[in-house]
């Protein structure tokens, strides 16, 4: 665990280790590293932007964000967020957590893809996202210090992360393209899943049974 001070502290709970115990156990040196960032990441605008936020609530949606990639942790049938936001609700509850934490921590996760929404949500809720963003898409790098993002880095390497990246999208993903469909995450199969066509709204609308 690291100071309060730094740039790469975590919570000091019992809530906080259990969590990273099981996501160091089920997922890889990519996505365990890319979570422990994405709440260094999300913490860092926080105190950036004077937010008051619960650290363990912010910690525990970063940790689980991305679990609905993972064999064993991804269902048929739901979007891989969905997957994230249930394995969190669950492992919340099971340690007595309940009330508005179990809501903001599943809103977290499952609205950390969709833009525009997380800002006006609950500080966890758009923090996650804003450490998701500044992690994959670089949004909101320059408003880091560069001896704070070196920290966050040194901490918890980027290894061919761009490219790993995507592929760990498109792996978790393929055997349900249709729950891509609205998202950012059709990019991903376009790209990844060969014959994979994304579902047009447009043509939807017209497809519809509606006479007009």
């Amino acid at each position: 665990m690291s100071t309060a001070l730094s740039p790469v502290a975590v919570p000091d709970s019992r809530l906080a280790r259990d969590a990273t115990e099981l996501i160091r156990s089920v997922e890889s040196d990519l996505l365990y590293n890319h979570s422990l960032r994405v709440y260094s990441f999300g913490a860092l605008q926080g105190n950036r932007l004077g937010l008051s936020y619960d650290p363990e609530l912010l910690f525990i949606g970063a940790m689980f964000h991305d679990i609905g990639l993972v064999e064993g942790h991804r269902s048929a049938d739901d979007r891989f967020e969905v997957d994230g936001a249930n394995a969190a609700r669950n492992f919340l509850a099971e340690h007595g957590v309940s009330g508005d934490a179990l809501r903001i921590v599943w809103d977290a996760i499952a609205l950390h893809t969709t833009p525009g929404i997380p800002p006006h949500k609950e500080p966890e809720v758009a923090l996650v996202t804003a450490g998701v963003e500044l992690d994959v898409l670089g949004m909101g790098y320059d408003d880091i210090a560069a001896a704070d993002r070196d920290a966050v880095l040194a901490a918890y390497p980027r290894v061919n992360f761009k490219e790993s990246i995507i592929q760990a999208f498109a792996d978790g993903m393929a055997h349900r393209p249709e729950t891509t469909f609205g998202t950012m995450n059709d990019d991903v199969l376009a790209e990844k899943l060969p014959g994979f066509v994304r579902a047009n709204f447009c043509e939807i609308i017209r497809a519809s049974k509606h006479s007009n």
